[in-house]
């Protein structure tokens, strides 16, 4: 299928014709989540690690650059997407300014392991990276003696970190769980840095009730592929050990990115399939795996493989319809954008509970979610962290020639992808944002669907 587009460098916009069904098969682009993690986790590990599926994205660089930066041996490997990192301690580069853009992933991540190395470094991002909260985190970070300087907005990046922490490991240090659970992932990946600086274990507890539980638990399978095992007593409370050190497993293998795979199982479901998804399955470590249940919900006919999934549908385009669903989305909430464009093809009203990160993310995702959809006809209700999406055949029919915002987020350009499903042409505006995790998204999906 072709698609017609503006011939800027980054494309203005980008028309997806009405389509009818959707098979084929795919193979997914390494997981975001676990490539910057990894990257990080090999950089303070002794010896030399090969990466192998690392994702190429506007996040993965931005990690890249910055281990460059603080003169980390960062090398491409000897295959596509592999990547040899010369780990070990301390980083060559004391003094650093780094550009992190609107990678949550790099800026939490290396801010709490640049505090707890100790050094001078200035880390900023672009303008909405400096709207997305991290305050959490920085006093949890000061309250184990950390030197953090706010230089805007008290709670917001860009943040300066000057000198040695003087450590203070005896009590418990309290982060929250109800913004962002990368906050606690942040504190997790750093704490060997603590606890060798310290020579005692780092003991975290959870204030609240901690969000995206399945992102910690991929956390703590990373750290202990890397040597790190995090004692911990449900979602509250975790102990980084004293004599915890990172070692170089020596080769890893990334698995595909399980929130990507969404929108391909979405796909399936709603063109009729089957639609082939090669690099995630039954045995991946991600959570948004569990996404899966939702289609399955829905009508879906899921086939679990150890990395393979493979999804079949009703016909939408043919007037067949999803069944409408009522859920609590807060351990998917990536995937739960998907969800939320699938209502457009239900049969009756679909909420989503228990999303309130979305008003932390690339963008108030809430907002631009009530906003976008209203464009195709559907009718929306929102509060502080759910969605109710009525489909456009109860709320008035469905728009002709809607132009989708996407508010520089590639989940908004991906997810409303699906609703070209509709009677009518679907614009994407600014459709390259996509670069952020999945560069190739728009080519792929165009040979899948017809």
């Amino acid at each position: 299928m072709t698609f017609s587009s503006s011939s800027a460098a980054r494309r203005e916009s980008l028309v997806l014709p009405s389509v009818r069904r959707a098979q084929g098969s795919m193979a997914l682009p390494g997981s975001k989540s676990i490539s910057n993690r990894v990257l990080l986790l090999a950089a303070l590990a002794g010896g030399e690690t090969t990466l192998y599926g690392v994702l190429e994205s506007d996040d993965t660089r931005v990690m890249l650059e910055a281990l460059r930066t603080l003169g980390v041996g960062v090398a491409p490997g000897d295959v596509a997407d592999s990547w040899k990192i010369a780990g070990g301690l301390p980083w060559p580069n004391r003094r650093a300014e780094l550009f992190l853009g609107n990678a949550g992933t790099a800026f939490r991540p290396l801010t709490a392991a640049l505090a707890m190395l100790g050094g001078d470094y200035t880390l900023s991002g672009i303008p909405r990276m400096h709207e997305r909260p991290i305050g959490d985190l920085v006093r949890a970070l000061r309250a184990l003696g950390a030197k953090i300087q706010d230089l805007g907005t008290p709670g917001y990046p860009p943040l300066r970190l000057s000198g040695s922490p003087a450590w203070r490991l005896e009590e418990p240090v309290r982060v929250s769980g109800k913004v962002s659970s990368q906050f606690l992932t942040a504190l997790l990946l750093a704490g060997p840095l603590a606890t060798r600086a310290a020579r005692q274990p780092l003991r975290i507890e959870v204030e609240g009730d901690l969000i995206s539980k399945p992102y910690i638990e991929m956390t703590l399978n990373l750290m202990r592929r890397f040597g790190v095992v995090v004692g911990r007593d449900g979602w509250q409370r975790f102990e980084v050990p004293a004599d915890a050190r990172y070692v170089s497993p020596g080769e890893f293998r990334i698995e595909g990115d399980a929130s990507s795979a969404s929108y391909f199982l979405a796909l399936g479901a709603i063109g009729g399939g089957p639609m082939v998804i090669e690099g995630v399955g039954r045995d991946s470590i991600q959570g948004d795996v569990a996404f899966a249940e939702t289609l399955e919900a829905m009508g879906a006919s899921i086939t679990r493989e150890p990395y393979r999934l493979v999804a079949s549908g009703v016909k939408v385009a043919e007037g067949e319809r999803l069944r409408a669903f009522d859920a609590d989305f807060n351990l998917i909430p990536d995937a739960a954008m998907t969800a939320a464009v699938l209502a457009l093809f239900a049969d009756g009203p679909c909420r989503l509970r228990n999303i309130g990160s979305w008003r932390v993310k690339e963008t108030d995702r809430i907002l631009a979610m009530e906003t976008e959809l209203r464009r195709l006809g559907a009718g929306v209700e929102s509060g502080d962290d759910w969605l109710t999406v009525t489909p456009p055949e109860l709320a008035g029919g469905w728009r002709d020639a809607a132009a989708i915002a996407t508010y520089d987020d590639h989940r908004m350009a991906m997810c409303f992808s699906l609703a070209a499903f509709g009677p009518a042409a679907v614009t994407i505006l600014d459709p390259d944002c996509v670069a952020k995790t999945f560069p190739r998204y728009f080519e792929v999906y165009a040979e899948l669907v017809a």
